[in-house]
């Protein structure tokens, strides 16, 4: 085995510096290949796909309430596959549920949105606008939630993460879709060390460095249902936007000696 490893990496290193031969990344795994993709053009064509599609409803009375809200979150896939609707002169894919009955008021409901695509600088997000109605299909609340990164030690406690508060005893159903507001935004995204192949293998363009804005879109995977302890943590642990710098940790202390008073302290 010892006496393979450098014949391979020999291998590698010839297809590399060939310059007369195939492009010599198809020779690496797709893992450690740099990324390919262009954000702005898979942006633009599920875009296209979503315009292109036929809705199916326009009023809150034409979506089917049949399925009941998850008791903890459950993954949604909203895509090509998926029904569309056309809210405001939005075009977006959406989801619709209705709400357990004898939920002790208030209540959280939680959801993550998963990046969509396997580079962190080639990804988009689905960013849910979240609407209740009442038993008259009335809306009686519209929320653009607000995504906030999480990155922990699993798939489940690493995404988008955002929640919403039921309060009002007339909330019987909830729609699910991405406003005009939401599919033009963008979300705070801090990168790691570990930054990032959301396939979870290496990357040759790995940065420890630097924070992006990752840009909403119109479909992804969306994961919705009651709050559980899991996505709580998440939610109330997850990271909204670029922390405010402070003066160092000596200028915060109240240390005796240091008059901060006076200029010749």
């Amino acid at each position: 085995m010892s006496s393979r490893l450098p014949a391979i990496v020999l291998a590698l290193f010839v297809a590399l510096s060939c310059s007369g031969c195939h492009d010599a990344r198809t020779l690496l795994p797709p893992n450690l290949r740099p990324p390919s993709e262009n954000a702005a053009d898979t942006l633009k064509l599920a875009q296209q796909k979503l315009q292109q599609a036929s809705p199916c409803c326009s009023s809150f009375a034409d979506f089917s309430y049949r399925n009941l809200l998850p008791w903890q979150p459950q993954k949604f896939t909203l895509g090509s596959a998926s029904l569309v609707a056309n809210l405001n002169g939005t075009a977006s894919y959406f989801l619709a549920f209705r709400l357990p009955g004898g939920m002790k008021l208030p209540y959280r409901i939680a959801l993550k949105s998963e990046l969509n695509g396997r580079w962190l600088h080639a990804s988009y997000l689905f960013a849910p606008t979240i609407v209740l109605l009442d038993e008259g299909f009335q809306p009686i609340r519209t929320d653009d939630i607000n995504l906030c990164e999480h990155m922990g030690w699993s798939d489940e406690t690493t995404g988008a993460f955002g929640s919403m508060k039921i309060d009002n005893p007339k909330a019987r159903y909830l729609l699910v879709y991405s406003s005009s507001q939401q599919q033009t935004g963008k979300t705070y995204w801090e990168q790691s060390p570990a930054s990032f192949s959301t396939t979870s293998a290496a990357s040759l363009q790995m940065n420890s460095t630097g924070s992006f804005s990752i840009p909403h879109g119109p479909d992804g995977v969306l994961w919705i249902g009651i709050m559980n302890t899991t996505y709580r943590k998440a939610v109330d642990n997850a990271i909204c936007g670029k922390p405010a710098s402070g003066k160092g940790l000596l200028e915060e202390l109240p240390l005796p000696w240091i008059d901060r008073s006076s200029k010749t302290s």
